[in-house]
């Protein structure tokens, strides 16, 4: 359970990352290779990275499906709850019951026709041939174009994000069933900026009817005035 705890975190970060680096060395080579340096430009023409997008398109998708799951347990997507708000306490739980109830069993239906349709797209030949079976008359499958890649393992993001997200729909049920919270997120929220503590000083004001305040020494709680030298001192 541990492992699954941060599970959509660790993919979506790394799929995050690797598609950052990927997407930036695709393009940092598109330009250098049009640079006319000799020997370097025959060099970098010879690399061939025209898989970047196709596979930077993959991450994404994988990473979308895998973010809709952490969604669900942290509870950052967005719902239309006005009305059950304004309802008393055990009808508003019933109908949240209901919710998440029947979001469990829209993603395990989702879960089971994209596995039914992953297995036929070619995930049927490659396991049968695998464990050493007969392939005659199981349709291999189509591959990607740039990558040649199975289709039915890109697919599988779609099986596999769709369960985790049922599961995720099932924990927050039991969850709030035992303690009647729901996850919940601030959407104003941005993680690594702290709330300032606003100070209360009237940059205008003048103490001595003479001089602004000093800001630096009144957050302080010090003088707020500066000091300065009288006519018979020198400076």
């Amino acid at each position: 359970m541990k492992l699954l705890d941060h599970l959509e975190e660790w993919l979506v970060t790394f799929l995050m990352g690797a598609a950052t680096l990927i997407i930036f060395v695709s393009v940092v080579h598109r330009y250098a290779a049009g640079l006319s340096v000799p020997g370097v430009q025959d060099w970098l023409l010879s690399i061939n990275l025209t898989w970047a997008q196709e596979l930077t398109i993959i991450m994404f998708v994988w990473m979308a499906k895998f973010g809709a799951a952490y969604g669900v347990r942290t509870g950052i997507h967005v719902g239309v709850d006005v009305l059950i708000n304004r309802l008393d306490a055990n009808m508003r739980a019933k109908f949240i019951v209901f919710g998440l109830a029947a979001g469990a069993l829209f993603t395990a239906i989702v879960a089971a026709l994209g596995g039914g349709f992953v297995w036929e797209n070619g995930a049927h030949h490659y396991f049968f041939n695998l464990l050493g079976k007969s392939v005659e008359g199981i349709p291999e499958g189509p591959t990607t174009p740039d990558l040649e890649w199975p289709t039915w393992m890109v697919y599988s993001a779609i099986p596999l994000g769709t369960s985790l997200m049922c599961f995720r729909f099932l924990q927050v049920l039991v969850s709030f069933i035992r303690t009647g919270e729901l996850p919940h997120h601030d959407h104003g929220h941005v993680d690594g900026l702290d709330e300032e503590v606003p100070v209360d000083v009237d940059v205008y004001a003048m103490p001595d009817n003479l001089h602004p305040q000093d800001l630096k020494h009144a957050q302080l709680g010090e003088a707020a005035a500066p000091t300065y030298p009288s006519k018979g001192q020198t400076k």
